[in-house]
């Protein structure tokens, strides 16, 4: 059994999303004691902001033509697609940063595309927990209904494009507890925590049933 393991936080020592995927991970290696887990930390080891021009260009390029650059983008991507090609369930933890993904998440997004192809199901029925997490509230009815442009690009390439069994983990008001102006939110902040520590540990369990 394999598990993939994405972490796309810049801050891993105080990462909100990475300590609710903890759980549910595990949860997973406790049913799976000797399981592989693949590991990719975008935050800590970030892949190359040219790497997808590279291969790219690459790819339009006849091979006798690519530049060592341009093949070593395309054997980048074409591995980065494998990791979640032989998956047997993943995790993904994946913060909100300025109302979208970061630059080195979806630098990755594109890697894995121009690895695998724009419509390769590469999570096809793979149970899949992404874990998102988000300094405000977004939610209907705040000041900032709307702006989370984030999870919805989430779940349109793990779930649509890619075809995952996705499970989504969303925690909001993580900036509460350290965010002076946000002190009346504190308590509703804490019961958010609390349920996305439970969810966790349910799809973990589901996680660990495949």
């Amino acid at each position: 059994m394999n598990l993939f393991r994405l972490d796309a936080s810049i801050l891993p020592a105080t990462s909100a999303s990475a300590e609710i995927a903890d759980i549910a991970e595990a949860e997973w290696t406790s049913a799976h004691p000797g399981g592989a887990v693949t590991r990719r930390h975008l935050g800590t080891d970030a892949l190359s902001a040219d790497a997808w021009a590279l291969a790219t260009t690459g790819g339009g390029t006849p091979e006798p033509d690519r530049t060592p650059a341009q093949r070593e983008a395309l054997a980048l991507g074409a591995t980065l697609a494998e990791e979640l090609r032989t998956a047997d369930a993943a995790i993904l933890a994946v913060p909100l940063y300025n109302y979208g993904v970061s630059q080195h998440f979806k630098t990755w997004v594109d890697l894995v595309i121009a690895g695998a192809g724009p419509t390769a199901p590469l999570l096809k029925g793979t149970p899949t927990v992404l874990v998102t997490t988000l300094g405000g509230g977004y939610g209907p009815g705040t000041p900032r209904e709307g702006w989370d442009h984030s999870t919805p690009y989430l779940e349109r390439v793990l779930g649509d494009i890619w075809e995952a069994d996705l499970t989504v983990i969303k925690r909001e008001l993580t900036l509460a507890a350290v965010n002076p102006a946000m002190e009346a939110l504190r308590d509703l902040a804490a019961e958010q925590h609390t349920r996305a520590r439970e969810a966790a540990r349910e799809a973990g369990r589901v996680l660990a049933k495949h």
